[in-house]
């Protein structure tokens, strides 16, 4: 696993790579993502709760490895402290969890309230804590990893999870009022696919690999305009 020592610099050097840092980066579509930003050219943050563990294909040293467990609040401010002072040009929130899926029967407090805590809360408190980081970078954009299951009218289908689906609904409106309360950030909100991921499992429609090159590339090229967008992985816009 490649370390950067410092892999921004001012946010005014010409020239400077972007960087980027993505969460739940250890496996799945969030380790695509490192990926495919590093192949695309920026310094990428890989944040994680196990980065001991975790190594990624030869990056030439553009990726570094970060701990992070976004459902400990005090985590998300250690990592905020870690990085007090660099610029951050792309905050990607990817980590999430799925939770009971057996529908209401199997439902319990406990589990709704760890999915709610990972999936909307801890993408709003960490953006909230790397503001100063963004606003000192160029890009200034947080990309949300949304779903087809928070739309209110693509979200529905013989699936039982209750806890993950009312997770990304919260984070849709939650992604539309940072966007609505901070203009100087871009705020965009992702529909990945169906992504073959331990989460998505074997019957899944599209690998990771594509849909981490199709989310890269339209979260690298976002301007302010496309602020409060929802979109699919493929550019294609999602219903509320």
């Amino acid at each position: 696993m490649s370390r950067a020592a410092d892999p921004g610099g001012p946010a005014e050097a010409p020239g400077r790579s972007p960087v980027v840092l993505i969460t739940g980066a250890n496996r799945g579509l969030g380790r695509a993502l490192v990926q495919a930003f590093a192949a695309a050219g920026a310094q990428v943050l890989a944040a994680c709760r196990t980065p001991q563990a975790t190594t990624f294909a030869d990056d030439g040293g553009r990726v570094r490895a970060l701990p992070l467990d976004m459902g400990d609040p005090a985590s998300i401010e250690g990592l905020a402290a870690a990085l007090a002072g660099q610029p951050l040009d792309i905050l990607v929130n990817n980590a999430g969890i799925r939770g009971a899926m057996g529908g209401i029967d199997t439902l319990t407090p406990a589990d709704f309230a760890e999915v709610m805590a990972v999936n909307a809360l801890g993408p709003l408190i960490l953006t909230r804590a790397l503001r100063p980081n963004l606003m000192a970078g160029r890009h200034r954009t947080v990309a949300m990893i949304s779903s087809s299951s928070g739309s209110m009218t693509e979200g529905l289908d013989d699936d039982g999870d209750y806890a993950y689906r009312a997770s990304k609904a919260a984070l849709n409106i939650l992604t539309l009022k940072l966007g609505y309360d901070f203009p100087d950030l871009t705020c965009l909100l992702f529909h990945p696919g169906w992504v073959a991921t331990e989460m998505g499992g074997p019957e899944a429609t599209i690998d990771a690999d594509t849909a981490a090159a199709g989310l890269a590339g339209l979260i690298l090229s976002a301007t302010p305009e496309d602020s409060g967008s929802f979109r699919r992985w493929n550019g294609e816009p999602m219903g509320w």
